[in-house]
């Protein structure tokens, strides 16, 4: 056995599993270890946040912390090591394997050193090895800084601290930095990097640790060489920057704020745009009377048997988009473009859009059309709790049906919402308002909303999508239907 294998079989490394259904990368929110504690199989060492919700991943091994790959804040790609843990600390000292080994021994001990049978993923298809992009998340204020391993917190110091006035190191003969016995220094993810790249590492003047190149270092080294500096100059005042020019036009530039595409906001758009060019939409509307609805409510809320529950116009919404679907079942359906096939389903996974300070989710409430009222009203509030708190599950995000957008909440009337994609339709739900209308023969105020359904037209004809909206309609207008429909 190699001294490098011995190390890779001492040293476990821990890679970023897929945490959700073919997820491709996660932020790093907060590390419950540091190098140096002891740790054991299925323990949780950090808490990570995907496009989808925020998970603990636990470590599959014993031992003591070695390293922590990354800080808190960076986001990391999938199937690439966050930590690594001495699995024989009682062996004595020795290093991880790690940079300074020539490439070829490096990833040979990378593959000996993940354990046969055990792959890091959580949950979904597997992750695939890629690089890490380091996103640096701002400093909270009154929040003290999250310890790091030696090695990270050294190179985050080369990267930070002023360079020193030092010519540059001058190549020699054999290609390599002056100061180098062999090939250039660095760690395989970033050889990986200078490949696709196309730059030559032996060309790159080093400035990690002990000669060390870093991710940095390369993409220096591929950017356009920078035109001469200029001679510096005072800071000009805030109100220079944005002052109008010569020619009378603002700098735009000035005032403007650039915020990374991730997390939430990367999958809703990535889910949006596919649904919008996939599944062809087609947006019905209906306005109804819905006093009747809204008095039930209040009636609800006096019911012992919805004591402590949470009710809600939303709720009887919920309710009767249910019993609708019982009425034409054949809505309640997907396309699969692989088989060319319609997919129904004997289920309803009723989903709820959700705006949480993460951005908007759909968790779905597993067959909710077998619910009773109570049942119900007890699921859409752990629901709405779990999704402001950021604590729904990847799990409670997928396999929905239908879905209930409300945006009555916000004021607006109703809107053409876009499908969840794999879903066959999604009801808007509209503010309620006081509003002249013909009742009875004569004009009063009564409380009206504006319901807004698109479905997808591969599945569901205009006839049957018409159907379907004008029974939600129906039962919203008089809720006894829910006895006599549900």
């Amino acid at each position: 056995m190699t001294a490098s294998t011995a190390k890779a079989q001492r040293f476990r490394e821990f890679k970023m599993p897929d945490v959700g259904e073919g997820l491709t990368e996660a932020e790093i929110l907060k590390w419950y270890v540091q190098p140096g504690d002891t740790v054991t199989d299925g323990q949780v060492v950090c808490e990570v946040e995907t496009a989808k919700a925020a998970v603990e991943l636990p470590i599959p091994y014993d031992g003591v912390v070695h390293e922590l790959n990354f800080g808190e804040g960076v986001t990391v790609d999938v199937g690439t090591v966050i930590i690594s843990v001495d699995t024989d600390p009682g062996a004595g000292p020795a290093t991880a394997p790690a940079a300074v080994e020539a490439p070829q021994e490096a990833a040979k001990a990378e593959e000996e050193a993940e354990p046969q049978g055990r792959q890091a993923v959580l949950v979904g298809y597997g992750a695939a090895p890629s690089s890490t992009k380091r996103r640096a998340r701002k400093p909270q204020p009154g929040v003290p800084a999250q310890p790091v391993s030696g090695a990270l917190q050294a190179e985050l110091n080369a990267r930070t601290a002023p360079a020193p006035a030092a010519p540059p190191v001058a190549p020699v003969a054999n290609g390599t930095s002056a100061g180098s016995a062999g090939r250039p220094l660095a760690k395989p993810p970033v050889r990986k990097l200078a490949k696709d790249l196309g730059i030559d590492l032996a060309t790159i003047v080093p400035s990690g640790p002990d000669g060390i190149i870093t991710r940095e270092d390369v993409h220096a080294a591929a950017a356009p060489a920078a035109a001469p500096a200029a001679p510096a100059e005072a800071p000009a005042p805030v109100a220079e920057a944005v002052a109008p020019t010569e020619t009378g036009v603002v700098n735009a530039a000035a005032r403007e704020r650039r915020v990374p595409v991730k997390g939430v906001r990367k999958a809703t758009a990535q889910a949006m745009v596919a649904s919008a060019f996939t599944a062809p939409h087609v947006t019905e509307f209906i306005t109804v009377d819905v006093t009747r609805t809204m008095k039930l409510v209040q009636e609800l809320k006096q019911d012992p048997d919805m004591a402590g529950l949470r009710v809600n116009p939303l709720l009887l919404v919920a309710k009767a988009f249910l019993v609708a679907l019982k009425r034409h079942p054949e809505v309640n359906a997907a396309w699969d473009e692989a088989r060319q096939e319609i997919v129904y389903k004997d289920y309803v996974n009723l989903g709820i859009a959700a705006a949480t300070p993460r951005g908007l989710i759909v968790p779905n409430i597993k067959d909710a059309g077998v619910k009773t009222l109570p049942q119900l009203a007890a699921e859409l509030g752990d629901l709405v709790a779990t999704a402001r708190e950021g604590k729904t599950s990847p799990a409670a995000m997928t396999g929905g049906t239908v879905t209930i957008t409300n945006v009555g909440v916000f004021g607006v009337d109703t809107g053409t919402p876009i499908l969840n994609p794999g879903e066959s339709a999604i009801l808007a739900f509209g503010a309620v308002k006081l509003q002249p209308w013909v009742h009875k023969g004569q004009v009063k105020a009564r409380q009206v909303t504006t319901l807004a359904l698109s479905f997808d037209h591969r599945l569901i004809d205009g006839e049957l999508g018409s159907k379907l909206l004008a029974d939600i309609a129906a039962v919203l207008e008089r809720p006894k239907r829910l006895i006599t429909w549900g």
